[in-house]
């Protein structure tokens, strides 16, 4: 886009572009997201930002009616793997709060004045600004979603000092941090969290999203594979609610995600046994439901292929569910490779009851934190019933995971973490695929020998020869095409073979 598009983008309203872009107003003093109420300002009293970091860098504060700090995040970072993509995955995780810039530049494998020079000259914000701009997001969260003091949410949020939480607040939105407060959205408001009545130990939260999104294919993907323990799913399709136990770097937490979307989010309730950990928290959340995905985007550049376009047709808003924690994505994937998903499950469920760590107090069904990887490295896994040569495999993904053979962690490098998994002894093209695919998000992975694949082309009237060359054109978005085979309407019956191996879907 340039900023004509940007300001025609502004002058309809367009949510489409919500954390796509930012736009300020000289006249005012305001940053805004592009589907902003208020009145259109003029186009000469307009400028453009990539981050809300880089509006707050040029002096603008937050617009109070549409909040754009609560944008949904931008699709962008997803689909790059150079090292501004690979940056703002870690920076969203939290990890300059607990490592510093150095400890940024670290995993990335670069220096951090070279980190913070291209952060600088792509998106008019260092890392400190960046992760800034989030902090102030958590902690106005927790202002108007929280009774807790302003000292409390100071920390919690990750800033060093009370003075520091109160003039990043004021500098950031106007307001003292009371005032904020006080000015919490109301019932039934468009933009950002509402505030329901308090439940002690509960940060309740809006997961924002764009355009459409299809909920019950999500929903029913995490049903058949919740693992008895770590994850449940209860309730009647349109109205489920996923909950599963999180392993954080401060504690532990319990996630609530529930089915019926709102205008544009998902309702999400967090338990944290450390409020440090809401911003890890909520981002894994947003991962787990591929919430920055641009479904405009998708559907354009799928929907131009024929054979494609009726399935996207038929299910607008199609997500590529992500992994909430990348190395617990990868031991299930090997767990589940050659077996039904139900069998897959199950094996699942027998590791966590061996190997799971238990909660303090179980929460309902939720009673484990799925088994660390450095004692399923040493485990023998007998209880699992499985042939040695495939306990063999898992026990040697565990310690590559373990001793950083093998990096899955927001801001891998993709490519490298492939050929890494690739070189470990009973791992093959399909389960490292899946794994990029699932564990790092990778929005364009294509699985060429998946059996589940070629039925749903089948199902589809679509031509199974040739994919690879084929779906080319389906670049940077294979994986969406990959779920919308996986889901393709069954119009005849599949054959045994499908309906028992691993590959039938995600």
């Amino acid at each position: 886009m340039n900023e004509d598009s940007r300001y025609e983008a502004v002058r309809s309203r367009d949510a489409r572009f919500d954390g796509a872009f930012f736009f300020a107003v000289s006249t005012t003093g305001i940053y805004c997201r592009p589907s902003c109420p208020a009145t259109t300002p003029r186009r000469r009293n307009v400028a453009f930002f990539p981050t809300s970091a880089a509006a707050q860098g040029s002096g603008f504060r937050a617009c109070r009616r549409c909040r754009p700090d609560a944008v949904p995040g931008s699709a962008e970072w997803n689909a790059r793997a150079d090292l501004v993509g690979r940056a703002m995955r870690l920076i969203s995780e939290g990890v300059v709060d607990r490592e510093g810039v150095s400890g940024l530049a670290a995993r990335l494998g670069y220096s951090a004045r070279q980190v913070q020079r291209q952060l600088n000259a792509e998106l008019g914000a260092g890392p400190v600004a960046l992760a800034r701009a989030q902090r102030a997001h958590t902690a106005r969260v927790l202002l108007q979603t929280t009774g807790l003091q302003a000292a409390e949410i100071a920390f919690a949020a990750g800033f060093a000092s009370v003075r520091q939480f109160n003039d990043t607040i004021k500098e950031i939105y106007a307001l003292t941090p009371s005032e904020l407060r006080a000015a919490r959205p109301g019932k039934g408001t468009r933009f950002g969290p509402v505030a329901p009545p308090t439940t002690p130990g509960v940060l309740p939260l809006r997961l924002a999203f764009r355009g459409p999104y299809a909920a019950r294919q999500l929903f029913d993907h995490l049903q058949r594979r919740a693992i008895t323990g770590v994850e449940e799913v209860g309730g009647e399709p349109g109205a489920r609610t996923y909950r599963r136990t999180l392993r954080l770097p401060h504690g532990t937490g319990i996630a609530e995600v529930d089915e019926a979307a709102g205008d544009g989010w998902l309702d999400c309730r967090l338990r944290l046994t450390e409020l440090r950990d809401l911003t890890t928290a909520s981002q894994r959340v947003r991962r787990l439901f591929d919430l920055d995905a641009d479904p405009y985007a998708v559907a354009e550049r799928l929907g131009a292929d024929p054979e494609l376009a009726r399935l996207v047709d038929g299910c607008p808003g199609l997500r590529s569910p992500g992994a909430p924690a990348p190395d617990e994505l990868a031991v299930r994937a090997v767990l589940g490779q050659q077996v039904s998903v139900a069998a897959g499950r199950t094996l699942g469920g027998a590791l966590v009851a061996a190997h799971g760590e238990p909660l303090p107090e179980p929460a309902g069904a939720l009673t484990h934190l799925f088994p660390r990887i450095d004692d399923l490295a040493q485990a023998t896994l007998t209880e699992l019933g499985m042939p040695e040569a495939r306990r063999a495999t898992l026990r040697t993904l565990s310690s590559a995971l373990a001793d950083g053979t093998v990096v899955l962690d927001a801001g891998a490098d993709r490519d490298e973490a492939e050929r890494a998994l690739l070189g470990l002894r009973g791992i093959g093209p399909w389960t490292a695929g899946y794994i990029r695919m699932r564990a790092l998000g990778d929005p364009d992975v294509l699985l060429t020998g998946d059996v589940a694949v070629l039925a749903g082309m089948r199902r589809a009237g679509a031509a199974t020869a040739g994919l690879k060359e084929r779906a080319t054109s389906w670049r940077p978005w294979r994986s969406y095409a990959m779920h919308h085979f996986w889901n393709a309407p069954a119009t005849e019956p599949a054959s045994p073979r499908l309906t028992t191996t691993e590959s039938t879907g995600p």
